[in-house]
């Protein structure tokens, strides 16, 4: 940079940087909003996910249940079209 800048020059410079920085803080506004929906968004799957786990693991020891007191499975069971 030099010294021989005039004053309506250096207005300039100031505010193209003052627009720049404005830009920049209007983008990492809307990159927090995105990150902090998706971090909601991800919470909500994992609740999902732990919940479908346990739903599942209940569903297999039914079946291990039933399967080892020789009881009725749905699989064994014949489509009513036979």
């Amino acid at each position: 940079m030099t010294n021989d800048s005039t004053p309506a020059e250096l207005t300039q410079r100031i505010e193209s940087l003052e627009s720049r920085l404005a830009y920049q803080e209007h983008w990492l506004d809307t990159l927090d909003q995105a990150v902090a929906q998706q971090e909601r968004r991800l919470e909500k799957l994992e609740q999902l996910s732990a919940l479908m786990r346990e739903r599942l693991r209940e569903q297999h020891q039914a079946l291990q249940t039933s399967d080892s007191q020789g009881g009725f499975r749905p699989e064994d069971d014949i489509p009513p079209h036979y």
